[in-house]
């Protein structure tokens, strides 16, 4: 079967699927439902990306990384003009193969570094971490609450928690948290978004100063012992060699913008959710386990990382569609937590279901994401530290609708406001 130039059935006013358009950021829902119903595997003439949105597919392409290759995985979506390439060139931007983006033989062992700094173990150590930052941030959410009659959550609380952590568990000092999240969050924005030209300029002074910081970070010497970095200049590439400049900082690039940016990300969905559900909030302070159920909820049907990118290195048919070799997909891994196949009643947010971290949200296979603990542990600490320390907490009344990220693979609520 070939695909068809498809009108989808538009649950918003617009009468074509737009990726970055204010209807499916706000509920993508509705279209995600129709493509995995009426064009499972499809090419979207906006983008001219292939979208395959059912579960069992999305699977497949995670587990065959030699058929379906990571290489775009960074690639910026939006063209970047001659201007920001300039920019970018000046601060000595480049991201080799190294993580997410990388398809030989190094990625083993440089994925087994950034493992050994994430695992069960030291995720377990860093619980009392996790909860002296979140206190130490919602003390002054509580004094800022207390003076002005409200507070943003995702600011104040969401946002910095991972980042201060994420410094801490790997040796990461000299440089401001709000400093870090400008620079992460603006990587996001000129790879993943929409940004107008001028924006993008804007954008690429902010990652032009990050890659330089990197730089300045990994080669400085000696390396800070225990840290990411030591652990990275201490590591030999297949060939005995040691790893080069370039390439940790691309593993730190990538590190850093997934452990702080989608992490908080995925902390505000949590919060706005809870606030939303009724009876949740209170319950979520003391019952046993309801926010780990409930961020695993989250994760199902809204994560932070909603799709991401393959290249298929041949001719392949994936659901039914002959898709070319060369083709870029993108996985819709929101919509994939929706499938009625695999979800029963999947709309319904219901903690404790029984095949929940069946979801693809953090990945599968070789590149499933290596901070994916640390994340879940982060988001219910986060959870259950707020609903206690901030017990009459309630979404403001004045607050609407908050603003939402909506870049081609990040999405989260950019203001839990409340009031107390």
């Amino acid at each position: 079967m070939t695909p068809q130039a498809l009108d989808l059935p538009a649950p918003a006013a617009t009468p074509r699927l737009d990726l970055f358009g204010d209807g499916f950021v706000r509920d993508p829902h509705p279209w995600l439902d129709a493509l995995r119903t009426d064009a499972p595997v499809h090419r979207d003439p906006g983008t001219g990306l292939w979208l395959v949105s059912r579960y069992d597919d999305i699977r497949r392409v995670l587990l065959d990384p030699a058929a379906f290759r990571p290489d775009n995985a960074q690639d910026a979506v939006t063209p970047l003009p001659v201007g920001v390439l300039r920019v970018l060139a000046r601060a000595g931007f480049k991201l080799p193969p190294a993580l997410a983006n990388n398809g030989t033989d190094s990625h083993h062992g440089l994925r087994r570094v950034v493992t050994r700094f994430f695992n069960a173990q030291r995720v377990a150590a860093a619980v009392p971490v996790i909860e002296r930052i979140a206190d130490e941030l919602l003390d002054a959410a509580r004094r800022r609450l207390d003076a002005t009659g409200s507070c943003d959550l995702f600011e104040a609380y969401a946002q910095i928690l991972p980042c201060r952590v994420l410094m801490e568990l790997l040796g990461i000092d000299g440089v401001d948290p709000v400093t870090l999240v400008r620079w992460s969050d603006a990587s996001l924005e000129l790879f993943w978004g929409r940004p107008t030209p001028e924006r993008q300029l804007e954008l690429a002074v902010l990652v032009g100063e990050f890659h330089q910081w990197l730089t300045t970070t990994v080669s400085a010497a000696p390396a800070r012992p225990g840290s990411f970095v030591e652990a990275l200049s201490r590591h030999r590439l297949p060939d005995g060699g040691p790893v080069d400049v370039g390439t940790a900082v691309g593993a730190c690039f990538f590190v850093f913008v997934a452990g702080q940016s989608t992490t908080g990300q995925l902390i505000s969905t949590t919060l706005h959710r809870a606030l939303a559900e009724p009876g949740l909030w209170s319950r979520a302070a003391d019952e046993q386990g309801l926010a780990e159920a409930w961020v695993e909820e989250v994760l199902r049907r809204e994560p932070p990382v909603t799709t991401w990118r393959r290249v298929a290195a041949e001719p392949v048919t994936l659901g039914g569609v002959d898709v070319p070799a060369g083709a870029q997909l993108l996985l819709m891994l929101m919509g994939s937590g929706s499938d009625p196949e695999v979800f029963d009643a999947p709309e319904q947010m219901c903690p404790h279901r029984a095949n929940t971290r069946h979801h693809l949200s953090f990945g599968v296979g070789r590149h499933r994401c290596p901070g994916a603990s640390l994340a879940r542990t982060e988001a219910a600490v986060a959870l259950r530290a707020a609903a206690r320390r901030l017990p009459a907490a309630r979404i403001a009344p004045t607050a609407g609708q908050p603003p939402i990220l909506g870049l081609l693979s990040f999405r989260a609520p950019l203001q839990v406001r409340v009031t107390a």
